[in-house]
Parts: C-alpha cells; structure tokens; sequence
C-alpha cells in the first residue's frame, strides 16, 4: 500500500502497479473498471485513462477500509455499553451468557450499523477527503488498524 501510495503517476501505469491495487480492491469491481479500460484505443489517452483510473482504485479501496474500520468500531462501542450496562445492574456474566449475548449484539450490531450505513458512507468519504492532506495519519489508519 505505502508503495502505492508513494510511487509516481508515471509508475502507476506499470502492470506491477495495477496487480497490487487488484490485490486491495473489490475484484468484480476492479475487473470491470479494467474491461472498460481495455476497450479504449491505445494513444496517450488511454495512458492518462489509466492512471486515472488506477487512482480512483486506489481511493475505492481506503473508502472500503475506512468503512469497514468505521463499522467495526461502531459494533465494538454497541457491544462494549450492552455489557457495561448488564454487568453494571446484575454485577457478574457467566461465561455462557457472556458468548450468547456477544452473538446477539453481533447480530444487532450488524442491524444497527446497516440501518445507518448512508450516514456511516457519507462520514467515511469525508474522513479520506480530510486524510487526503495528512499522510503520516492516514498511513497509519490504513496500515495498522
């Protein structure tokens, strides 16, 4: 990803280039941007084509990877007040009703966060258009979490 990120837009329309944001992005997503790639007359516009595109995989993929760091976070913060709560008022969890909740806040985790995913969309784009200016942040939220 950091070789990605740090190569120029000249080496980004090698092949070596392309097979690595293949590797990160959507597939069915990214073999259809390539399809229509393919069917562009070669010339000097379709290499500027193709890194316009191989930009734009790239930022499909930090969309997916913030959504789905946003999502998880979402879910974990759900599960982590459920549980505050009923061990706040019962005072103790058994380990079998420890893991039948943890199943069933998934599943309403799962519900909530679907319920919220424009909102959750829109806060995910906004985040990479404001990470867009701040490298070292935006490398490690990519990279580690």
């Amino acid at each position: 990803m950091v070789e990605i990120e740090t190569a120029s837009t000249k080496d980004l329309s090698e092949a070596k280039y392309a097979n690595r944001i293949l590797q990160l992005s959507d597939l069915n997503y990214t073999k259809s941007i390539f399809h229509e790639i393919e069917s562009v007359p070669p010339g000097p516009e379709c290499v500027i084509e193709k890194r316009a595109v191989i930009k734009a995989l790239l930022l499909s993929t930090w969309l997916q990877r913030l959504y789905f760091i946003i999502r998880s976070a979402l879910m974990s913060v759900l599960a982590m007040v459920v549980t505050f709560f009923y061990v706040s008022f019962f005072g103790q969890i058994g380990v079998i009703l420890a893991v039948v909740m943890g199943v069933l806040i998934f599943i309403v985790g799962l519900f909530v966060t679907r319920l919220f995913d424009v909102q959750i969309v829109k806060v995910t784009k906004y985040i990479v258009r404001r990470l867009a200016d701040h490298k070292k942040i935006r490398d490690f939220i990519m990279n580690h979490l």
